[in-house]
């Protein structure tokens, strides 16, 4: 019963407790009066739940990255603390971040149970003091198109929110903020490396590209896309590491390499501490399959 983040004086009150068993090994207090299970793992969306538990009854509501987690918005870096909004005082508590405001009852959605602030408020707080390029990430993950919700949110709607909020603080770089974002990006992953490419000097690939066969069939969407080099890039996330996922890209890869495609596979690291050099291995197999285009053209 007890499997996610619960108030303690509710769970005794209920009787669903004793004094003993919640004090005991099996539950840990993370803050004020609010309890998690010993074993599950403090993600950061059962942190936001837990800390919305806190603030639940003062008015709170979970913001930041704690309202995009819960958005499913999986965009913030690891143990990031998590955040709330609340009308009046609060104490500080390790692991969480206060922020005093109550937003317009428009600004309000409820998600997995707890109030948050909606994709796009939830968008202009991250967008404006976070690094430019976790901005992009952020705002990439809150408007990813299949998420069809009509309180969804557009990039260009920061530019309008700034026009509403002229002075906010921050909202001097919206417009390269809106400039980078992509909806199309299905993974922080993708938007970083799209980001990386850019800065690097190269032109921004596709997003999600859709190869077709000679009759216009659909074989493959891929992650990133140069079309005019044939050079396809994807990001393998944690699914694609069981050994049928694997075969099943390898026959993919192998299909579009019979139209002429060839197919760069990343994993975590490639990604993160390899970027640079991922950045650099994608230039020369670019400049490589340009020229090799280009010799092609002039034998034929």
């Amino acid at each position: 019963m007890l499997d996610g983040p619960f108030r303690g004086s509710e769970a005794l009150a209920a009787g669903l407790l004793s004094h003993r068993q919640m004090y005991g090994r099996r539950y840990r207090r993370i803050f004020p009066d609010v309890y998690l299970p010993a074993d599950l793992e403090p993600t950061l969306k059962i942190r936001s739940r837990a800390a919305f538990l806190l603030v639940r009854d003062r008015g709170g509501m979970l913001a930041g990255y704690s309202a995009a987690a819960l958005l499913g918005a999986d965009c913030a870096p690891r143990d990031v603390p998590a955040e709330v909004l609340v009308p009046r005082f609060l104490r500080a508590h390790p692991g969480l971040s206060v922020g005093y405001q109550r937003p317009d009852v428009l600004e309000i959605v409820t998600a997995d149970g707890c109030r948050v602030t909606s994709p796009r408020r939830t968008g202009w707080d991250l967008a404006r003091r976070l690094p430019l390029v976790e901005a992009v990430v952020a705002v990439d993950a809150l408007t990813y198109p299949d998420r069809f919700d009509p309180r969804g949110f557009r990039p260009a709607d920061l530019l309008t929110l700034r026009a509403q909020r002229p002075g906010a603080a921050g909202c001097g770089r919206l417009d390269e903020v809106v400039a980078l974002a992509n909806p199309l990006a299905e993974s922080p992953m993708e938007t970083r490396l799209r980001l990386a490419l850019r800065h690097a000097g190269l032109p921004a690939p596709e997003v999600q590209y859709e190869i077709l066969d000679r009759n216009w069939n659909p074989i493959a969407r891929v992650d990133l896309a140069y079309p005019a080099a044939k050079l396809a890039i994807e990001y393998d996330g944690e699914v694609h590491f069981d050994a049928r996922a694997r075969a099943r890209d390898l026959r993919r890869d192998n299909e579009l390499a019979r139209y002429g495609w060839h197919t760069m596979r990343l994993d975590k690291r490639q990604a993160t501490t390899g970027l640079a050099r991922t950045v650099e291995n994608i230039r020369i197999a670019l400049a490589r399959r340009v020229t090799v285009d280009q010799d092609r053209h002039h034998h034929h």
